[in-house]
């Protein structure tokens, strides 16, 4: 397929969601009033799309406009990340953590996105059960040192490494569980790792 302009990128990618979301194509009118373009600026490019392979359209009818290729939206590679796996989470009463590695896992979007980095850990005990995290399931956290009230955070206390949701009370941090048969703890000292960006779930 011949190369397509941004234009005509954004003129073909409105034509296919108009028509994906109201059941059949826009007409010229419609496309030149999205855009702000001149009615001959949107056949210009109808035209050009027409010799590249993408549209279809009939002159003797209303809304004959097709979209018959738009494989540049798909040239795009997913992105992958390669996310170290470091040792335990306990999510239940915090446990030493060697904080070793464990080896890496492979992501994609969107449990990772470009730019960012993470590391994963595996989530043992049940004391995030309300929060929809079981025992057993791969924790994808994005490193931050920092993090704001009701983020479920990674947070490091005595060199033991737990996950729990973060609040910053008057003179001290709260970390609550989201179960209730468990109690939060209660901290002025915490070293924040992570906060949670995913939950992936194997069975």
């Amino acid at each position: 397929m011949k190369q397509v302009t941004e234009r005509q990128k954004e003129v073909l990618s409105f034509i296919s969601g108009y028509a994906e979301d109201n059941g059949y194509p826009p007409t010229v009118r419609e496309i030149s009033e999205h855009f702000g373009i001149s009615l001959r600026a949107v056949q210009d490019h109808i035209i050009a799309l027409q010799k590249k392979g993408c549209l279809t359209q009939s002159q003797k009818r209303s809304r004959s406009i097709r979209v018959v290729s738009n494989d540049f939206e798909r040239e795009p590679k997913l992105f992958v990340g390669k996310v170290p796996l470091l040792g335990t989470v306990a999510a239940g009463k915090p446990l030493l953590s060697e904080e070793n590695l464990d080896g890496y896992v492979n992501l994609t979007e969107p449990f990772v996105r470009p730019g960012k980095s993470y590391f994963a850990l595996r989530v043992r005990g049940q004391s995030m059960i309300n929060a929809g995290i079981l025992d057993g399931d791969l924790a994808v956290v994005e490193q931050s040192s920092t993090a704001v009230d009701g983020q479920i955070i990674v947070a490091v206390i005595d060199d033991a490494i737990t996950l729990k949701r973060y609040y910053k009370e008057a003179e001290r941090i709260r970390l609550q569980p989201e179960n209730p048969d468990f109690k939060a703890i209660y901290c002025t000292d915490v070293r924040i790792v992570g906060i949670l960006s995913n939950i992936v779930r194997t069975y």
